[in-house]
């Protein structure tokens, strides 16, 4: 089976997750939005099925694993609407002008955001579209949790190794600075992945770009012309309707895939195989 060493990845970014967030979110559990409770619910629950899922794949428990892969349709919706909270989160203080910090940062935010709901979606798609292809399906899976570890590492960079950051933007952009490198590194070793594999590096090539384009766009949206006028278009949407929409987008992904992976033959699963 490929990427045997696959557990020891999801559990290390399992522990940058709770290290960035430790100080802004588990130690202040009980005064932050709901949508933020969602959205650590949600994404965590992510990465431990697909911690999960390596370890029952390689321990020769198909069935379990199978089992936990019908669970995702399940779970995949509520990340992407977890992922919406946030935006819409992000949105309402943007609009509310609560802090200087918001409003130089708001923007990114919420272009991050979008850019990482992209992201999972076509991952997720492409998991189900080629699970004959074991290679891939995994690719695919495992590729997930590169979108938003720039999420929870730029936060350690920024608390525990600040000598990384060496763009040396002032004030809130610094924190920019870090996503911008976090996302840089992401990139790198997708690459990597995608090299020493390229007949079926195409999931770790689709996370590059993605990444890298995630970088580019929070390191410049505050100067996009027209992303306040968006924001004002989104925050006159009532949040049950984005929420909904998240959820549907996130099903719908689910069901296209798995329709479209019924077209796979089967030799492609064993060509993946050999």
């Amino acid at each position: 089976m490929p990427y045997r060493y696959a557990h020891y990845f999801v559990g290390f970014v399992l522990l940058v997750t709770v290290a960035g967030f430790w100080a802004s979110y588990f130690t202040r559990i009980g005064g932050v939005p709901p949508a933020f409770h969602v959205h650590a619910f949600s994404a965590t629950s992510w990465l431990l099925l697909l911690l999960a899922q390596s370890l029952t794949i390689h321990s020769r428990q198909p069935g379990v694993h199978r089992l936990m892969g019908r669970a995702s349709f399940a779970l995949f919706p509520l990340l992407i609407a977890g992922f919406v909270m946030i935006i819409n989160v992000t949105v309402e203080r943007y609009m509310a002008a609560e802090s200087p910090f918001v409003m130089t940062l708001g923007p990114s935010f919420g272009v991050g955001m979008v850019v990482a709901i992209a992201a999972y979606l076509t991952l997720f798609y492409g998991a189900l579209r080629h699970r004959g292809n074991i290679r891939l399906h995994a690719g695919y899976m495992l590729a997930t949790p590169l979108i938003l570890f720039e999420s929870p590492f730029s936060r350690v960079m920024g608390e525990f190794f600040p000598w990384m950051n060496f763009i040396g933007s002032e004030g809130p952009r610094e924190v920019l600075d870090t996503i911008v490198i976090s996302d840089g590194m992401v990139a790198l070793f997708a690459l990597v992945l995608y090299a020493r594999d390229r007949r079926n590096g195409a999931p770790w090539l689709i996370a590059a770009g993605f990444v890298t384009f995630q970088a580019f766009a929070m390191f410049t949206a505050s100067g996009w012309p027209l992303l306040e006028h968006a924001f004002t278009a989104y925050a006159s949407i009532p949040p049950a309707l984005t929420i909904l929409a998240g959820v549907l987008a996130g099903a719908a992904t689910g069901w296209a895939g798995w329709e479209k992976g019924k077209k796979t033959r089967p030799a492609k699963a064993v060509a993946a195989a050999g």
